[in-house]
C-alpha cells in the first residue's frame, strides 16, 4: 500500500490528533468554507427575524407560542451569536449549542406542519421543518467537532 494510502481506523485511534480524511488534527477548525456558508446563513436568518421582528412575534404569536414578545428577540439573539461563533470559531461550544437549542426548539413549533389543514401552506411548513432539520444535523457535527477541541 502506498504512503498516501486513506486510513480506515476510527477517529484519532493513534491518539495523535489526526481525523482520518481530515488531513488536520482534532483541534483545527473544521473547514472555513463550511463554517462560512453555515454560520452565514444562520447570521442571515437571525439579522431577517431582527428586521422583521414584529412580523415575527406575531407568527409566534399565531403558533400559540406565550411571551413571544421576549422569546423571539431571545432565541434570534441565540442565532445571531450562534452564527458568527460558528463562523469564527470563538467559543464553538457555547456557539454551537446555542444553534442546536435555537433548531431544536423553534423546527416543531414553528413548522408544525402536521396541524396544518390548509394544503399549500402545510406544504411550506413542511419544507421549512426538513431544512431546519437537516441544519440541526450540522450544527450537531459541529457541535462535536467544537468538544473535541
Amino acid at each position: 500500500m502506498s504512503d498516501n494510502a486513506v486510513e480506515t481506523e476510527s477517529a484519532d485511534a493513534d491518539g495523535d490528533g489526526k481525523l482520518p480524511g481530515f488531513g488536520g488534527s482534532a483541534r483545527d477548525p473544521p473547514s472555513l468554507l463550511g463554517r462560512l456558508l453555515f454560520g452565514g446563513v444562520l447570521i442571515y436568518m437571525a439579522i431577517e427575524n431582527f428586521r422583521d421582528l414584529e412580523g415575527q412575534i406575531g407568527y409566534a404569536e399565531s403558533k400559540g407560542l406565550k411571551k413571544a414578545d421576549q422569546l423571539v428577540p431571545l432565541t434570534s439573539g441565540m442565532l445571531l451569536a450562534g452564527g458568527l461563533g460558528v463562523t469564527l470559531w470563538r467559543l464553538p461550544r457555547i456557539a454551537t449549542g446555542a444553534v442546536v437549542a435555537f433548531l431544536a426548539g423553534v423546527t416543531p413549533v414553528m413548522h408544525d406542519f402536521w396541524a396544518i389543514d390548509d394544503e399549500q401552506q402545510a406544504t411550506i411548513e413542511q419544507y421549512q421543518f426538513f431544512k431546519n432539520v437537516a441544519m440541526l444535523g450540522a450544527a450537531f457535527t459541529f457541535l462535536k467537532r467544537a468538544w473535541r477541541s
